[in-house]
């Protein structure tokens, strides 16, 4: 649970001008002790808290290698996810698809059971047109931001399974731990967005 220390606190957008925000203070004849940028990482914490769902979050280094991402795994006691932003050949569907971090994304399998033409990564621009978010930072909290329903979320059938589901809040210096069963049943919901179970083949399943 997030706490403030003082309780006069001004909470501005990020980008928006502190000098002006000031300025209108002092016409105002209000003392400003503090001031909170909300960046979009803000967002999802409100989020959240106003659908009443429970997290746990760890800060950490930027998540960039499998070695960053497994020592995370260990201190959160949950797998974070890997989350692909995809799209069709004629980038007019665009997908999320979520899948442990052990299993492998192969075009042709998930293709075949969307019935669509050949899946690749979508292209920066679209992630962060519709998903507001940058690669390196993808999440299925990314689609708070998509009101319009331009990205399916996919979720790989096995991570239903799991009690709680690991993911970024939209950067990849911290960490949440969720409830599967609060994903499903109220963020999803909450976001207007339904996910297609999909099956991922599992490489260790398939070895042994």
């Amino acid at each position: 649970v997030r706490s403030l220390a003082v309780t006069k606190i001004w909470t501005i957008h990020e980008g928006s001008d502190i000098k002006q925000v000031l300025d209108y203070a002092a016409n105002e004849g209000k003392t400003v002790l503090n001031i909170h940028v909300e960046t979009d990482e803000t967002y999802n914490y409100d989020f959240l808290d106003a659908n009443h769902v429970w997290y746990e979050r760890i800060d950490h280094e930027a998540a960039m290698t499998m070695e960053v991402c497994e020592e995370i795994d260990k201190a959160l006691e949950a797998t974070i996810c890997k989350n692909l932003f995809l799209c069709n050949r004629q980038e007019t569907n665009f997908y999320l698809l979520m899948l442990p971090g052990h299993k492998k994304f192969k075009t042709k399998d998930i293709s075949k059971q969307l019935g669509v033409a050949r899946l690749s990564f979508a292209k920066d621009a679209y992630m962060e047109e519709y998903l507001d978010i940058t690669p390196g930072s993808v999440s299925v909290l990314g689609l708070i931001n998509d009101t319009e329903n331009h990205v399916q979320l996919l979720m790989d059938k096995d991570l239903v399974q799991d009690e709680y589901v690991g993911c970024h809040p939209c950067i990849n210096t911290s960490s949440l731990r969720l409830k599967m069963d609060d994903l499903l049943h109220v963020l999803l919901p909450a976001m207007h967005h339904e996910p297609i179970f999909v099956t991922v083949e599992d490489e260790e399943s398939r070895i042994s």
